[in-house]
């Protein structure tokens, strides 16, 4: 098993990317704000975005016990890692409280704001 797929070591990895608590980030996404930003699918005009899906998906897997997980669950949960480690590398300059980076990465469950 590589690194990558280690379950404890993607839950850890996970656990640290993902700093919004499930309240907060249910609270977060029925914003107007949250769900303006992010990239919808080909063929889903109008429709959530891929971050907002993210983002309940992300709520579901903070409330379940880690014993419940899937392998699925781990799949996204890399995928969230993945992201929110590749937005971050792209902040932009300047106070970034009321932009759109900073939406799309708490749709994934990271507020850049949080110490």
């Amino acid at each position: 098993m590589s690194r990558a797929e280690d379950p404890q070591q993607t839950y850890r990895e996970f656990t640290d990317a993902v700093n919004m608590k499930p309240a907060e980030l249910t609270r977060w996404l029925e914003s107007d704000e949250s769900k303006h930003v992010g990239w919808h699918k080909k063929g889903t005009k109008g429709g959530e975005s891929v971050g907002h899906d993210s983002g309940r998906r992300i709520v579901d897997l903070l409330r379940r016990k880690r014993a419940d997980l899937t392998a699925a669950d781990y799949k996204h949960m890399r995928k969230v890692i993945g992201y929110v480690h590749r937005h971050l590398a792209q902040r932009p300059s300047g106070d970034v409280r009321d932009t759109r980076w900073r939406w799309s990465l708490m749709n994934w469950g990271h507020d850049p704001l949080k110490g």
